[in-house]
């Protein structure tokens, strides 16, 4: 299992992170990396990358304005993301952890490594999303 948490401070309030991470339904508008998520129920929705792969979460743990955790999986992999957000002051700290096991062999030297790159873009494309 690969593990991977990057933690960032966001020049916005606690309410706007909130809400524009956990609009899953309005990915597909500011994520770089996906062509469009769709919320199936208030626990479950589909990410789908550019090239149509698609990855299925289920939300497990939410509290509002401080926790949201879900267990994801697609064909490659299986794991489970926790988000943490904490006001301070005017700005956001978010703390984001995935726990990921490849379901192929050969792609586990290449977890952690690309873990950390969707991470680094989540954040980055969050942030420019805010910014508008």
């Amino acid at each position: 299992m690969a593990v991977s948490t990057i933690k960032e401070r966001i020049r916005r309030d606690i309410h706007t992170v909130w809400e524009a991470v956990l609009a899953v339904d309005h990915y597909g508008a500011w994520r770089s990396d996906l062509k469009k998520a769709e919320v199936i129920n208030e626990k479950q929705f589909v990410e789908y990358a550019k090239n149509e792969y698609a990855t299925t979460f289920t939300v497990t743990a939410i509290e509002p304005y401080k926790r949201w955790e879900f267990d994801m999986e697609n064909s490659s992999m299986k794991g489970h993301w926790i988000g943490l957000f904490a006001s301070k002051g005017n700005d956001t700290e978010i703390e984001f952890t995935e726990h990921v096991t490849p379901k192929k062999w050969f792609m586990k030297p290449f977890v952690k490594s690309y873990l950390k790159k969707q991470q680094a873009q989540f954040v980055l494309d969050l942030k420019k999303a805010l910014e508008k």
